[in-house]
């Protein structure tokens, strides 16, 4: 018999209805889906009542207006029973309600991805800074539904949130948005994506938010692309209308009409087509602004980096990355697609576009399975990353290192399909000696590079006298070892962060490794602020020694050198990029900053 306190227990999940893509699409092919979000107790907001480090608060105050409006409870009785409230453009509790489904999902699956709790930007320390909080660390992510009147969603650092805008859709918007209608930026579920990946990679890497290379405004504008689009192959419905409707060729731009909307088509009833969803970003923002398309396509043109030499907005610099991907993800898919409609064949199927239930079933499943599978090989990428500088190069070995950790034997060919579509977009890293699997992931350091005194930690990472054990033995190591793991002698350094990440292979073997961030910073007398730094993975998988400080081994040590010739290269690139962009980070550093709400102003 079970005890009060049992059934008095929380449950799991908590169901809330949202739109899978945005109200444009009404309640056509699945658009109106419901969310199974982790559970957390609320206060009406929704605000998460818990301490956790990746908490969020929905704030609803219209500055334009200059008021607030009613916040939505979730516990209440009436929406519980109802798995949430209803989608709805007008009621602005479940545009909340919405906001915050979207982003406590976003936040699971990074966590899934990632193997551990994330936690938002953190300001920089020292060493030796004084113990607490500082006022520019993010304890709590603030949502702010409408915020602002102007076609714009934006992640600020300052504002320790996301702004989301509306707006009227323009006199030449096109699709199906009326021209003067409202448009809400916190109703798209890809915009609610693309931003919280901005905050959830700004609180792994803070230093990927300085200025310091072409790419890195655009890895982080195409990396919020890369999940929000992947995100669009767990709606089954609208997964399993475009494979019927692609006859399984899911980069088709364009959606096929059956027979009969053919022929509604030749009589002028209806085009016969529309945009394929699955390709394409924030559809509805982008009509509404007088674009036939949404806001960005998976594919687009298939442009190089030769193509772009000129200064370039970085929503085009990274569609690239994000085409490239993109063609490994779809090479990857139809693969293993080829693979069921042989069996298809065999057991005596037609070759045709009109697909069977059962096929088409089975090739639902298997575009599934691969896009989560991107998706986790990318976020898990972010961990073999060096901590500064980051390139569209190192992204690409920071992949093939990941996944060669995760799958060795590689029998998809994963990788090489990653690293063919990287050599047809010519994305090429400039510090690897072949391009080729060997040259590509980060060398392994010799077993004999021990790292003595850390505690083992857990999922959740370490409580307070593990973290100072670990700050001490960290300390300790990186002393003796400066010039070994790529840093400078004499210049200070920062821990920005480590933590334990928690890992199963594709062999089911479970992995614990640490990961940390060494940052250092070139004098203050230097014209320009320059920094370098090293990402260091270690192993505590094969622990030897006994008790809670066992000895580790240094697996990797992922190095941006702060001098040498390296060093050199890219302060030389570095100082060239500032006088190119207008730049004067010695009379303003904040000008290193990536302006999110001036790059999404423009897109």
């Amino acid at each position: 018999m079970k005890s009060r306190r049992d059934f008095k227990s929380s449950p799991g999940r908590r169901p809330l209805r949202v739109y899978a893509f945005d109200p444009s699409r009404g309640r056509h092919f699945g658009n109106e889906m419901q969310l199974d979000v982790r559970y957390r107790p609320v206060k009406p907001g929704p605000v998460d009542a818990t301490t956790a480090h990746n908490r969020v608060a929905v704030i609803d105050y219209d500055d334009s207006r200059k008021k607030y409006y009613r916040p939505v409870d979730l516990d209440e009785p009436g929406i519980l029973i109802s798995n949430g409230l209803p989608p709805s453009e007008t009621d602005p509790r479940f545009h909340q309600q919405m906001v915050y489904a979207v982003a406590s999902d976003t936040i699971e699956q990074f966590e899934l991805a990632l193997g551990r709790r994330i936690h938002w930007r953190r300001a920089e320390r020292s060493l030796n800074a004084p113990k607490g909080w500082l006022p520019d660390d993010i304890l709590s992510l603030n949502l702010y539904p409408h915020a602002i009147h102007q076609a714009n969603a934006f992640y600020s650092p300052e504002a320790h949130g996301i702004l989301f805008g509306y707006f009227r859709a323009a006199g030449t918007a096109v699709g199906l948005s009326i021209p003067g209608q409202p448009i809400f930026a916190c109703l798209s579920h890809d915009v609610i994506v693309h931003e919280m990946t901005h905050a959830i990679l700004d609180g792994i890497r803070g230093c990927f938010m300085e200025q310091t290379n072409p790419d890195v405004a655009a890895f982080h504008e195409a990396f919020a692309d890369l999940a929000a689009l992947f995100r669009h192959f767990s709606h089954r419905e609208v997964l399993l209308d475009a494979i019927a409707r692609t006859g399984g060729r899911l980069y088709t731009p364009a959606l096929k009409g059956d027979s009969l909307a053919d022929l509604a088509s030749q009589s002028g009833l209806s085009s016969g087509e529309e945009p394929n969803p699955l390709i394409e970003l924030a559809a509805q923002f982008g009509e509404a602004t007088g674009s036939r398309f949404g806001l960005r396509s998976a594919i687009g043109q298939p442009k190089s980096m030769r193509d772009l030499q000129e200064p370039m907005d970085c929503h085009e610099r990274g569609s690239i990355l994000v085409a490239a991907v993109f063609d490994a993800f779809f090479q990857v898919y139809m693969n293993r697609a080829a693979k069921t409609f042989r069996i298809y064949r065999s057991a005596g199927g037609i070759e045709r576009d009109d697909l069977t239930s059962p096929l088409a079933d089975a090739l639902c499943d298997e575009a599934t399975t691969t896009a989560s599978e991107f998706f986790r090989i990318c976020v898990r990428a972010i961990d073999y990353l060096p901590p500064v500088d980051v390139t569209f190069g190192d992204f690409l070995r920071a992949v093939m290192t990941a996944q060669t950790d995760y799958d060795p034997e590689d029998t998809d060919n994963i990788c090489d399909a990653w690293m063919q579509s990287f050599r047809r977009r010519e994305i090429l890293p400039d510090d690897a000696a072949f391009f080729s699997m060997d040259g590509l992931v980060w060398p392994v350091e010799p077993d004999s590079v021990e790292v003595d005194g850390i505690p083992t930690g857990g999922p959740l990472g370490f409580d307070k006298v593990e973290t100072q054990q670990t700050v001490k033995a960290l300390v300790a190591f990186i002393d003796a070892n400066r010039q070994r793991v790529g840093l400078a002698r004499r210049t200070d350094y920062a821990i920005p962060s480590f933590h334990p990440m928690y890992r199963t292979d594709r062999n089911g073997s479970v992995r614990w490794d640490l990961v940390v961030e060494v940052v250092q910073k070139a004098s203050k007398s230097s014209p320009y602020p320059v920094r370098g730094g090293t990402t260091l993975i270690v192993s505590t998988h094969g622990t030897r020694g006994s008790g809670n400080a066992g000895i580790k081994f240094l697996r990797y040590a992922i190095r941006k050198p702060l001098f040498g010739p390296e060093g050199r290269r890219r302060a030389d690139r570095q100082r060239a990029y500032f006088a190119e962009q207008g730049l004067n980070p010695k009379a303003d550093p904040h000008s290193l900053r990536v302006n999110l709400a001036f790059i999404h102003g423009e897109s």
